[in-house]
């Protein structure tokens, strides 16, 4: 039998660590499922591991991948399972680590299957928004798909301002006469690994005061100077991410640093809540405090993994 380990948990709860602590004891690689830390351009506003942790461990998609390349959670998924079988030829144990609970997902139950959709529909709908802008794309997903609008609303408001996203959404929708939604949850791929699932979680003032901390650390290392590096693509996909917006909102005169850098921590606490509202809803989730010794996180994967 092979295990993915995989912890999951809102931002700056101490999954890195827990990570390496794990795959030291198993023996094991680590594969990374943050979405911001596949890309080499961002360092310090995805709390890439360090070096010191990235030589303690070995790991897998950490800035394997530049901004400047179109890179989708059905590319990741293809990629990461591919790794994982590689992995499990030697070893019966995997961590997979991360707070992007779509790419969390992808890997352990794998991605829906869409259609393919006409690539003249697809210019249409890059046409469109190119001359409309987002507006037109939240509109028609609102009018093709209300239900899953109203959804992607309530759980992850940021992704109606996702361009690519969106546009997946609405081309699918034109190119179907469907809703985008009745494509999913249909039969996944067979996984050919058991996953058990570790969350961590604090007191919600304690995780507030973890996230304002680290994002004065990241200030202190040089995070503006990161974002004044990357401004000049602010547009990409990739960069439409909490610690960029708001410096490069700074940048455009828009705001002063230092509201620009209380919206990083706002924006940052909000971006953990919806983390932790997407985790909880995974039943077979083993949630445990961030300050629970590793010896009992240890014990409860080794007793899991002796009853399967």
């Amino acid at each position: 039998m092979k295990y993915l380990i995989t912890i999951v948990g809102p931002t700056a709860i101490g999954k890195t660590a827990l990570s390496i602590q794990i795959a030291n004891h198993f023996k094991c690689d680590i594969v990374s499922c943050d979405s911001r830390q596949f890309f080499k351009e961002m360092t310090i506003g995805t709390a890439v591991p360090n070096p010191e942790e990235l030589a303690a461990a070995k790991h897998h998609f950490i800035q394997n991948k530049s901004i400047f390349k179109n890179y989708t959670v059905g590319d990741y998924e293809k990629e990461a399972i591919n790794c994982i079988e590689e992995l499990f030829k030697t070893n019966d144990y995997v961590v997979l680590v991360g707070g992007s609970g779509l790419y969390v997902n992808a890997v352990l139950k794998g991605f829906d299957d869409f259609p393919d959709i006409e690539s003249n529909v697809r210019e249409e709908v890059n046409a469109n928004y190119e001359k409309l802008g987002i507006d037109y794309l939240q509109e028609q997903l609102k009018k093709r798909d209300p239900n899953y609008f109203e959804k992607i609303n309530n759980e992850n408001p940021q992704t109606l301002l996702n361009p690519q996203r969106m546009m997946r959404f609405v081309e699918v929708c034109v190119g179907t006469g469907k809703p985008y939604s009745s494509f999913l949850n249909q039969k996944k791929n067979e996984r050919s690994f058991t996953p058990i699932i570790i969350g961590l979680e604090a007191d919600r003032n304690i995780m507030y005061n973890r996230i304002n901390q680290r994002v004065g650390i990241m200030m202190n290392e040089g995070l503006l100077q990161e974002a004044q590096v990357l401004y000049p693509h602010k547009e990409l996909n990739a960069l439409q991410t909490v610690g960029y917006r708001e410096l490069f909102s700074y940048f455009d005169k828009e705001f002063s640093l230092e509201f620009a850098i209380e919206e990083i921590k706002k924006n940052t606490r909000r971006f953990a809540k919806r983390q932790l509202t997407w985790f909880k809803r995974e039943e077979n989730t083993k949630w445990f405090d961030f300050q629970t010794p590793i010896n009992r996180i240890i014990s409860y994967i080794e007793s899991y993994s002796k009853k399967t």
